[in-house]
């Protein structure tokens, strides 16, 4: 019997982990309407904001942050940290708990992946800066998003050890 509930809570989560990326993702990431049109935007500046401080006077043009005359990294929708916390929410949303306790771990998740994400950001370009072009790839793509997938992984283990489940 108790494999059965298991099993059956399980595919409960899946699908609706999936259902949930899918309608946040259509909904808040893709150019399908104007509030994620919006939403995308001021997560970009939010991202371009925390990364300004630690760039050189003038490296960072609008999207563009600048590594030399030759070569520059651009900020896009990609990299302004939403498609990481949708998975977050979309983890959270179908876990099965209050929806209160829910709302508190998508705030601290937000908070986590905005201040990961431009940390993550800053340090691909002082590498890119250090070791040149050839490096980013590494540095952005598999450490980089390495980080961004340990950072979500814990915060979704905190939120289910600290949470109860209701059925």
């Amino acid at each position: 019997m108790f494999l059965y509930n298991t099993t059956k809570k399980t595919k409960k989560f899946v699908v609706l982990y999936f259902f949930y990326l899918a309608t946040l993702f259509i909904t808040l990431y893709l150019p399908t309407n104007p509030i994620s049109i919006l939403l995308n935007q001021l997560q970009t500046d939010l991202t371009l904001y925390g990364i300004e401080p630690f760039l050189k006077p003038n490296q960072l043009i609008d999207v563009d942050i600048w590594i030399n005359p030759h070569y520059k990294i651009i900020i896009t929708q990609a990299c302004n940290g939403m498609i990481p916390i949708l998975f977050l929410y979309a983890s959270i949303l179908a876990y099965p708990t209050k929806l209160k306790y829910k709302l508190i771990w998508i705030i601290i998740g937000y908070i986590f992946y905005v201040i990961t994400n431009i940390l993550r950001l800053i340090i691909v370009t002082k590498v890119t800066e250090i070791y040149g072009s050839n490096s980013f790839y590494l540095i952005h793509d598999i450490i980089g998003n390495a980080l961004l997938m340990i950072v979500g992984l814990s915060i979704f283990i905190l939120f289910i050890k600290t949470s109860q489940t209701t059925t």
